[in-house]
Order: C-alpha cells, then sequence, then structure tokens
C-alpha cells in the first residue's frame, strides 16, 4: 500500500507568528547574531525572515539534504554545500524550517563550528519531540505521538506534486478526496488543476 503522511498546512500567517516567536525567543537571550546561516532549502525563507526581525544583514547558506518527500539515496542527512561565507569570529545563528530526525542541523552546527565562530546557536520553526537534536530556539513544538508532513508556503506545489503522483493509480477526480481522507489536506479543486496544467507543460 502507498504510504501517504498526515499533512499540516502552514500559512504565511502561520510562519509570521512562528519567526515572530523565534525572534523574541532569540532577542530575550541577549545574545544578538552577527550571522545567519540558512539550511538550504528549507531554511533560507525563515532565515531572511528573522534577518529582517534581528536587524542582521550576513546571511549565508549551507545546503544540507534529507529524507522525506524528497529523499536522499542513503535515507540519511548530507551536507552537500558548506557556508557560502565565513564565520570565524562571528556569532551564528543556524537556521532550519523543521527539526523532524535533527540530523540535518546538527550536521550543520558541526560544519559551521569548523569555521571558528565565537558562537553558534540553531532555531528552527517548527521542532518535533522524537528529533535527536533540539535546537536552541523554536516557534512551535510538536509532540512525537502527533507528528505531521508540514507543508510549508515554500514547497506548497512541490510537496502537492510528489503527493498527487504517488495517487497516480486513483482516477483523477479520485485524488481529492483521497488526500482529504489519507493526509488531512483538503486540497482546492483548483488547484489540482493547476498542478495539472503544469505537469502538461513539461
Amino acid at each position: 500500500m502507498v504510504d501517504f503522511p498526515r499533512c499540516r498546512v502552514a500559512t504565511w500567517a502561520d510562519i509570521d507568528q512562528l519567526a515572530d516567536r523565534v525572534a523574541e525567543q532569540v532577542l530575550a537571550a541577549g545574545l544578538r547574531p552577527e550571522t545567519i546561516v540558512g539550511l538550504t532549502r528549507g531554511g533560507w525563507v525563515p532565515a531572511r525572515l528573522l534577518a529582517d526581525r534581528l536587524g542582521v544583514k550576513r546571511v549565508y547558506s549551507l545546503r544540507a539534504q534529507h529524507w522525506g518527500v524528497t529523499a536522499t539515496p542513503s535515507g540519511r542527512a548530507e551536507v552537500t554545500e558548506g557556508v557560502s561565507g565565513p564565520v570565524e569570529g562571528q556569532r551564528v545563528l543556524i537556521v532550519d524550517d523543521i527539526t523532524d530526525t535533527g540530523e540535518s542541523l546538527e550536521l550543520a552546527l558541526a560544519r559551521v563550528r569548523d569555521g571558528r565562530p565565537t558562537r553558534a546557536e540553531t532555531a528552527a520553526l517548527f521542532h518535533i519531540t522524537h528529533s535527536k537534536f533540539t535546537p536552541n530556539y523554536f516557534g512551535e513544538e510538536i509532540p512525537k505521538e502527533s507528528w505531521v508532513w508540514v507543508v510549508f508556503p515554500w514547497n506548497y506545489w512541490e510537496d502537492l506534486a510528489s503527493l498527487a503522483e504517488r495517487a497516480r493509480s486513483v482516477a483523477p477526480e479520485g485524488v481529492r478526496t483521497l488526500l482529504r481522507e489519507r493526509c488531512g489536506w483538503d486540497v482546492p479543486p483548483e488547484h489540482l488543476a493547476r498542478l495539472a496544467t503544469w505537469a502538461e507543460r513539461h
């Protein structure tokens, strides 16, 4: 049987609130970062949102890939591109969208520490409690028994396309019902129509 995860669609309003919470925690800790490193691709947008709230001008990237809808062949986290700029002597905040296993953020922290920052901390919008790594700051904690696949605004169409592909054996009109019943994702019919149109153009 094809596996369909339970999903939670995060809105831009949700993301704004979570970014506010994380920024408030960072400010309350009293050590404003000088550099923010966003894990690509999921951490790009959260990193920029936090840079805006914290007044940080230096934003770098680090590429970490993991399992999930777009799985790596090994099924483990891998750092495939190092930090895009120097962090030596800087107070650094490393940002991702979610800690599920926590491997990506843990590996990113180790890689950043190799660059000899004066301080390196981590943040995520969501933290799932079964993660083996807990970030210093997070916007919302999801209990492991309530695990869901969080659909972020920046990967909405990618996740929808992946799940629709899993449902390819179902008649087109049944995909929406399947996603609603199996994933808890009530996809607007016009979104599935748009997805089909895009697929025809490729």
